[in-house]
């Protein structure tokens, strides 16, 4: 009798239990995050030298698409961000007896820590990001080995600073954000070896190099106003970005310089992490 008593007892306390615990969410497993969602389109000036094509200098005009994708838990000072970048450039000769035209696709993944000053209205934020990139340089005067690929990974640091104000009584917030490749890998053919080479003989020579920034000092920057009106925001910036690299005896570098105008959304969500 006393073990039927106590088998019930027990059976109803686990069905209280069960009960309750499909009621009730605990605070601790519903977490709210807030996302920002930027896209630019850029119009600038580009030089490019790669001397695997062609030693001469070429001067033009770059066209840029950004994406950035920026999520941030409401309790976390942590943030995470997906970077997405097109560029297309197009330049001439000094003497204007040639072109040569550079693509470029680049995808990252950056975390940042953040700290906050003046009541949130000063922000910084710091990390790192890894980036992967895809591209082609194509020299149209090239007979001979007309094409030079892009294709490498690295680290970089990365830095945001950000500050809240207004002008005339309008939400203006200015930006800063900077990475800088820190350690990586690209591939790279040697210096007069061909692709045909490379690809269809199997003559590996050196062709996965080592960047770091005393062979391939890079740099990426953009300054950047938001003014928003309601629930819409614009952003003006100009985007700098120095790509160089110095492997296989073999020079790169593109200078460009863009003014990029986009839109950016923001949300404020929840989810359940857990029930």
């Amino acid at each position: 009798m006393t073990c039927r008593l106590l088998l019930s007892a027990l059976t109803l306390a686990l069905s209280v239990a069960v009960h309750a615990q499909q009621e009730y969410v605990p605070d601790t497993l519903k977490r709210e995050y807030t996302t920002q969602t930027m896209n630019a389109f850029g119009l600038g000036t580009a030089q490019m030298l790669d001397t695997y094509l062609s030693h001469e200098k070429y001067s033009g005009m770059e066209l840029r698409f950004l994406n950035q994708t920026e999520r941030r838990d409401v309790d976390s000072r942590w943030s995470r961000m997906l970077h997405m970048q097109a560029t297309l450039d197009y330049g001439s000769s000094r003497s204007d007896d040639g072109s040569m035209m550079d693509a470029l696709f680049d995808f990252g993944y950056a975390r940042h820590y953040s700290w906050s000053w003046m009541a949130d209205r000063l922000q910084l934020q710091v990390g790192a990001m890894g980036e992967a990139y895809l591209g082609l340089g194509y020299c149209l005067r090239n007979q001979n080995n007309p094409v030079q690929m892009h294709l490498g990974t690295h680290i970089s640091p990365s830095a945001i600073v950000s500050w809240r104000t207004h002008l005339w009584s309008r939400p203006l917030k200015l930006r800063y954000q900077v990475e800088m490749p820190l350690i990586g890998v690209m591939f790279a053919p040697n210096y007069g070896q061909s692709y045909y080479e490379i690809f269809n003989r199997g003559n590996y020579d050196h062709n996965v190099v080592v960047t770091h920034p005393f062979n391939a000092f890079s740099i990426r920057q953009m300054v950047s106003a938001d003014m928003s009106w309601g629930r819409h925001t614009l952003r003006i910036g100009f985007n700098m970005d120095i790509r160089q690299a110095e492997v296989n005896r073999i020079k790169q570098h593109n200078y460009s310089g863009t003014v990029m105008v986009g839109l950016v959304r923001h949300f404020q969500l929840s989810d359940i992490i857990a029930r």
